[in-house]
């Protein structure tokens, strides 16, 4: 049954989004709302979709912060990215290249305003990110990471990538972790399950903490879940 919910999620999200997909460059030559009201309609339409065909619904716990902020999340599927797109009011993520190569999504995502890094990312590269992180906070947007560095399946608790830390301390922001359980419902591999993904928003923790503890104190609170 979970393998028939799971083609049915498929063929109906990805035929609607063709459209919405193919839609962002008339959008975006109309305007920046026009192009953000499609994008929170593809996020819109993936929560749809997933409800009707999965049986997949969301919770929130915690308080979304009304200003500017610097988020690192769990990041277990897609499902997170356009969901924290309409709940955070467009934040800027910060996305692995590779992403970014996708066409016609590629070009919409860095108009979107991602900021793309690389993997292996060397010091100017690391530089590049944190300019584009305090331009988005400048601009009122808030900044989101996955830490970790890439999805990882349910219970996988790996280490945090260097660019976080990095990150961190030139925002010298208090960062709020995420904690998502989506990897329970919507795994790497095999067939997606009914269930409740959970958003569980942490308390903020305070900016200028040294590498280790800060890395400890987000690990430990984006992990609360798994």
């Amino acid at each position: 049954m979970n393998q028939i919910r799971t083609w049915a999620f498929t063929l109906l999200f990805y035929l609607g989004s063709v459209p919405i997909v193919a839609a962002t460059p008339i959008t975006a030559l109309l305007g920046h709302r026009a192009f953000m009201a499609n994008v929170h309609l593809w996020s819109r339409f993936h929560r749809f979709a997933a409800r009707v065909t999965l049986g997949i619904t969301t919770r929130y716990e915690g308080g979304v912060s009304p200003e500017p902020t610097f988020y690192a999340a769990k990041h277990h599927a897609m499902f997170e990215t356009l969901e924290l797109c309409r709940t955070l009011g467009n934040p800027v993520f910060v996305i692995k290249r590779e992403l970014a190569a996708i066409p016609v999504w590629g070009w919409a995502v860095q108009h979107y305003g991602a900021i793309v890094v690389d993997r292996d990312a060397n010091a100017a590269a690391l530089r590049q990110m944190m300019r584009e992180a305090k331009a988005a906070l400048a601009q009122g947007r808030s900044v989101i990471i996955f830490p970790e560095g890439t999805r990882v399946a349910a219970g996988e608790k790996p280490p945090l990538r260097s660019g976080f830390a990095g990150l961190y301390r030139v925002l010298g922001l208090p960062v709020v972790p995420i904690a998502i359980n989506s990897g329970d419902v919507w795994p790497k591999q095999g067939a997606k399950r009914p269930g409740v993904v959970t958003f569980r928003f942490g308390e903020r923790i305070p900016a200028k903490l040294p590498r280790e503890e800060i890395e400890a104190r987000v690990h430990a609170a984006i992990n609360v879940l798994d």
